[in-house]
């Protein structure tokens, strides 16, 4: 006797995450498995396996919707929609992320904390592969945070809520290493916290539109992408990098939390 899936629908909302999540590692395991184990390059297994992971969920979020809730075209009711509108949503939100993240260095090396210095790579094969990896991250996290899993808080709790659950559970999925490592880095997890609300405000301001959250996410990976591996800067310690931002991540540091703060509240106002 076939188990009838739509009785899902009428789960609350973490049985539902539940279910969801473990169809989809039963799909990736056993082909993420044997990459694990075999490969040798640690980039290149996580490329690998996390790439298999995303297209594994756009595979299984058609089929969710078809057997749990009787619907088609769930990645358009998520926001990822082809329309003009949301590719200039996207590019306007990719303009303001990668602005927003130079400005900040620049900034810092306007108050003397860093010098900038000739790219250690290529600058046009930087500009390329940080656009592309940058796109990927921007993509894939917001139509799984921003997409899927608001998708499903929404249908159970308050707006705000599934506002504040949904950017904890952000927040937390990329805050989760050692403990030691939680502590020195500590001020990345509210720069997290505050993304995540960001990025639901920019979708709320775009009525349900993924453009602008993808398009903000990517950009600012994209701008830290081409300070980091392209080795842009040097620090000149002259501040704590609790200022500046452990390890040179921006939004390890009060500097970042405060440019993420008037994104915030930019993006806010813009909601309301």
């Amino acid at each position: 006797m076939k188990p009838n899936l739509a009785k899902l629908a009428q789960s609350p909302a973490p049985v539902r995450l539940g279910f969801f999540i473990l169809f989809l590692l039963l799909l990736w395991l056993p082909i993420a498995a044997p990459i694990y184990l075999l490969g040798r390059d640690p980039n290149l297994v996580t490329i690998l396996t996390m790439g298999l992971l995303f297209g594994e969920f756009l595979l299984l979020v058609p089929w969710w919707g078809k057997k749990i809730y009787r619907r088609t075209q769930l990645l358009n009711s998520y926001g990822l929609l082809r329309t003009r509108q949301n590719l200039l949503e996207l590019l306007q939100g990719l303009s303001i992320g990668l602005v927003m993240t130079l400005a900040l260095f620049t900034l810092e090396g306007l108050f003397g904390w860093l010098a900038f210095q000739k790219p250690q790579v290529l600058l046009p094969q930087l500009i390329l592969e940080g656009f592309a990896s940058a796109l990927g991250i921007g993509l894939a996290e917001e139509l799984v945070f921003r997409g899927w899993l608001w998708d499903e808080l929404q249908r159970d709790y308050r707006p705000q809520i599934a506002l504040w659950t949904d950017a904890i559970i952000f927040a937390a999925l990329h805050f989760l290493k050692p403990l030691s490592e939680m502590i020195r880095t500590l001020p990345t997890f509210p720069a997290l916290l505050l993304l995540g609300l960001t990025m639901v405000w920019a979708k709320q301001s775009s009525q349900g539109r993924l453009g602008l959250p993808i398009g903000l996410h990517s950009g600012l990976v994209w701008g830290y992408y081409l300070i980091n591996v392209g080795q842009m800067v040097q620090y000149s310690e002259q501040v704590s990098p609790w200022i500046t931002g452990v390890d040179g991540n921006p939004i390890a540091g009060l500097m970042g939390l405060l440019f993420l703060g008037l994104l915030a509240l930019g993006i806010k106002r813009r909601s309301a």
